[in-house]
């Protein structure tokens, strides 16, 4: 089941429109348990796949020609994957002339969905590998080869399309994490939410939890949010909620540009959940906790980010000061800018010294205001992976040139 709604890619997620710097691991070699499900050398002629424009087959494989007129492109016919996971397309390709601006495509679909690039190249030989998001297992897969390229003379040559896959036994379903699983990280999660307006060390924060918190057995996360210089936690009520409602226990008060008051905020929520007067009282995973904010919060975040309790540290729209900000990091961050931002020239020179794992996107059509609106359902996933261990997010949404998140603006991310 998709994990993208179409609320998301109304955002700007166009799926053949993206950057990968650093994506070490992007290319990957088939598991060792794989079985072939689908395979064609084009032998004899183009098999399944169907074309359009120039394109020949031979011993070569299948070559597109380019053209002034119309760009030549091969499809494939459905690949049923029922019963499959762990998806892994490879082939080899070729290109041949290609002038700068011009470029072939290779794109896989999903049940009749939207084609989503694996590569995007000028130039290329030789094999490539690349294994699919988790959500591909069980649907229908087709497969895409397209060539923008003026002359006859400029070609693309494709050859030994295999798709392997593991399974053969029904369906697989991601590997569990410690939240109740979605189906959907851009729609509320499975928790009802209630407000403490009045919470926190001083009184003044607000606590944003799951109201039957440790239902089930569950405990329950931690997230401490710095909101932005003049602003409180009212400003961002929208996404404290959705945060809450995927099981979380959020804690937002206003921010400064010094971190204590997120470490005060932790020590107060390790004393709720040993007090048993308290609506969190032992429901609480207090080994898994992230600190995050927007603007000055993400300031304030780089300011507690050595705290030794966090598994991750969330920026949005926040670059530091002098620069010195990722210093302090030692776990995986994620960094949130917008492509009209005045903030995001900062957040760049960050990215550039940051030596810890991190993605960093900049979102298209955003400015400071509207980050962290525009990259909530980013941070809840990046949550659901760090703190809930929903370790398939790592390849579906975020390490991977085809990634849920890859389509709403520039990507990068290094040190994995």
């Amino acid at each position: 089941m998709p994990r993208i709604s179409g609320r998301l890619r109304a955002l700007g997620a166009v799926a053949l429109s993206f950057v990968v710097v650093g994506a070490t691991g992007a290319l990957t070699t088939p598991a060792s348990a794989a079985t072939p499900v689908y395979s064609e050398d084009f032998s004899d002629g183009l098999g399944t796949f169907t074309a359009s424009g120039s394109v020949s087959t031979g011993p070569y494989g299948a070559r597109l020609s380019g053209s002034l007129f119309s760009d030549p492109s091969m499809t494939s016919a459905a690949i049923d994957l029922a019963g499959y996971g762990d998806v892994t397309v490879s082939y080899t390709r070729a290109t041949s002339g290609l002038d700068l601006g011009e470029s072939f495509t290779a794109a896989y679909s999903v049940d009749g969905g939207p084609f989503t690039t694996l590569e995007s190249k000028r130039t290329a030989a030789g094999a490539a590998s690349f294994r699919l998001p988790a959500s591909v297992g069980g649907g229908s897969l087709r497969l895409r080869f397209s060539l923008d390229a003026g002359s006859a003379l400029e070609t693309l040559t494709v050859d030994d399309v295999l798709v392997e896959a593991a399974g053969g036994g029904g369906p697989t379903d991601p590997p569990a994490g410690s939240l109740p699983p979605v189906a959907d990280v851009t729609e509320p999660g499975p928790y009802a939410v209630t407000i403490d307006n009045s919470a926190g060390p001083g009184g003044d924060g607000w606590l944003v939890y799951p109201t039957h918190a440790g239902r089930n057995g569950v405990d329950h996360p931690i997230l401490v949010w710095g909101p932005g210089a003049g602003s409180g936690p009212a400003d961002y009520e929208d996404m404290l909620r959705q945060w809450a409602s995927h099981g979380f226990v959020v804690y937002s008060e206003v921010s400064s540009s010094s971190g204590d008051y997120m470490v005060d905020a932790l020590d107060w929520l390790e004393g709720q959940n040993a007090r048993p007067s308290s609506p969190l009282y032992q429901d609480l995973d207090t080994s898994e906790v992230a600190f995050g904010g927007h603007s000055r919060g993400s300031i304030g975040t780089f300011d507690a980010a050595d705290e030794r309790r966090l598994e991750t540290t969330v920026h949005v729209a926040g670059g530091s000061f002098d620069g010195n900000g990722p210093n302090g990091l030692r776990n995986p961050a994620l960094y949130i800018g917008g492509d009209e931002d005045f903030a995001t020239a900062n957040m760049e020179r960050d990215y550039a010294t940051t030596d810890v794992p991190v993605w960093f996107t900049v979102l298209d059509d955003t400015d400071h205001i509207p980050a962290t609106r525009n990259g909530r359902h980013i941070i809840t996933a990046w949550l659901r992976w760090h703190l809930a261990d929903e370790e398939f997010r790592r390849t579906e949404d975020f390490l991977n040139p085809g990634c849920t998140f890859c389509g709403l603006g520039e990507v990068r991310y290094k040190n994995w």
